[in-house]
């Protein structure tokens, strides 16, 4: 095999190595039945991505000079001997099929990642006879299933002739009115013009994201971060700027130097209970945050979605709360106190820039979720959501009660792991002892029915994380979550004993 790679040829990296391969293999220099390197070796090899071979062996494989088979690789389909392939006939008959597209290489790069991601990873918390320790769901039973059929049943006779699927581009007018009282709950004063009602987060990120980041463009982020976040900018093709955190929050020294140096478009915060650390972000560095956006005229994107649940202690402000100059764009969801399966979330902002993010609402959405607009709107008018955050407080602080009892029964076994209880939220940030990695023991776990996110996912170059788990408490049973982290200590110990 002899392929070059020209890197100030115009034409595309993974053309030239398609196109090389194609002569070689028309040459009979390979025969029918050859094994090409594989994607990962070709990469080395040539000193590309990993993509770029993807791309490459993918044309080979839309013109039918290769075909791909499980367990064995790249093959090729054509050809004997040396120089069967090389006359005008045999040119003339491959020329003249009919080819499918090659969609592999019609797809943007940012959207190519063929190996596990976390969405792969997310798809095994649906798997009942899994003890789902890692999704961030809202607990059931909270909200009475008779009650809220009863209350969907009347809405939806209320509303009579009306079109039931379609709502205001901003949002129900009558929920934008509720949710300025919630946000004045949390010190945040707003008006319903400064509201734009969303289905979710990851939602109000990519479509933020959409609105303001050029391709080329610096974001700070905390690390780790959730890996929906950080995707966001990926696709949106930024440059993606990390600060540490600790127990209490992003490194605002650190921060602050980023900020002077690249001159971001935003920053984004987890301020609550962070995801996947737990931490929450002092009153004092939520001060010093707002001072840095406004020295520095630098907008943050704060999510917070965890801030309501509080367990110990007192609830902080948000750094919205803070925000005399509307320097802050608010998000929050309902995903982990609300109806399990309906989603709802807002941004607060500007009003310049949720009148442009409803303008590109507009033109992305046919119509937003009427349903559950219309659900919270009435709990929150009936008061019915301000009880329930009670029930769901008493709810995950007994179950993180529970996973931090076991966790220390796994401590008291002399197994070296290490955490920190948060003072509320849904998650717990574990440590792992020395010598196990993450990704290997995420596996056997999962083989042994528990399933947990890996902690490299949280790091938006995997450059960390690899002694870390997630273990989130929300979603399962009392009884489910102390049988799962059972499970944990076994494959823990099994693990540890086998590397002795």
């Amino acid at each position: 095999m002899n392929v070059r790679i020209d890197k100030v040829s115009k034409t595309s990296i993974y053309l030239q190595i398609a196109s090389q391969l194609k002569r070689e293999i028309l040459s009979g220099e390979f025969n029918r039945g050859s094994t090409l390197p594989s994607e990962r070796a070709m990469a080395s090899i040539l000193g590309v991505h990993r993509n770029t071979v993807v791309k490459a062996y993918n044309e080979l494989k839309a013109e039918e000079l290769i075909e791909s088979k499980q367990g064995v690789g790249y093959i090729v389909s054509v050809g004997g001997n040396k120089g069967d392939c090389e006359t005008d006939e045999g040119r003339r008959l491959h020329r003249s099929k009919n080819k499918k597209v090659n969609w592999v290489n019609q797809i943007k790069p940012g959207y190519l990642d063929m190996e596990i991601t976390f969405d792969d990873l997310f798809q095994r918390f649906g798997a009942e006879d899994k003890y789902s320790l890692g999704s961030g769901i809202s607990a059931a039973g909270i909200y009475d299933n008779e009650k809220v059929a009863q209350d969907i049943a009347e809405i939806i006779t209320a509303e009579g002739r009306s079109q039931y699927f379609y709502s205001p581009y901003k949002g129900d007018k009558f929920l934008r009115q509720k949710l300025v009282s919630f946000l004045g709950t949390k010190g945040i004063k707003a008006s319903t013009g400064q509201i734009q009602i969303l289905t979710e987060t990851n939602q109000a990120l990519d479509f933020l994201v959409m609105l303001l980041v050029k391709p080329g463009d610096t974001v700070i982020m905390e690390e780790p971060v959730s890996p929906d976040a950080y995707r966001a900018m990926e696709l949106a093709e930024a440059v993606i700027r990390t600060v540490p955190i600790d127990e209490d929050g992003i490194k605002c020294d650190v921060l602050e130097s980023l900020v002077e140096k690249h001159n971001p478009r935003f920053i984004f915060v987890n301020s609550s209970f962070h995801d996947p650390t737990g931490a929450i972000l002092s009153l004092e560095r939520r001060e010093k945050i707002i001072e840095i956006s406004n020295r520095y005229r630098v907008p943050i994107i704060e999510e917070d979605a965890a801030s309501e649940l509080v367990y110990d202690g007192e609830r902080l402000p948000p750094i919205k709360a803070f925000d005399a100059l509307d320097n802050v764009i608010y998000i929050y969801s309902f995903s982990l106190t609300f109806v399990p399966g309906l989603s709802l979330a807002f941004v607060v902002a500007d009003r310049e820039l949720i009148r442009s993010l409803s303008y590109l609402v507009s033109v992305r959405m046919v119509a937003t979720d009427w349903m559950s607009q219309k659900l919270v709107a009435r709990y929150l008018e009936d008061g019915t959501y301000y009880g329930i955050l009670d029930d769901f407080r008493r709810n995950y602080s007994k179950k993180q009660e529970i996973a931090c009892r076991k966790l220390e029964e796994i401590k008291a076994a002399g197994v070296d792991i290490e955490y920190t209880r948060p003072r509320g939220g849904v998650y717990i940030w574990c440590r792992l002892p020395a010598g196990i990695d993450c990704k290997e023991f995420i596996n056997k776990a999962y083989n042994r029915g528990v399933a947990l996110l890996p902690g490299y996912v949280f790091y938006p170059f995997k450059n960390g994380g690899r002694d870390h788990v997630r273990i989130n408490y929300s979603f399962e049973t009392e009884e489910r979550l102390a049988k799962g982290l059972e499970v944990f200590r076994q494959v823990l110990e099994e693990e540890l004993a086998h590397k002795k």
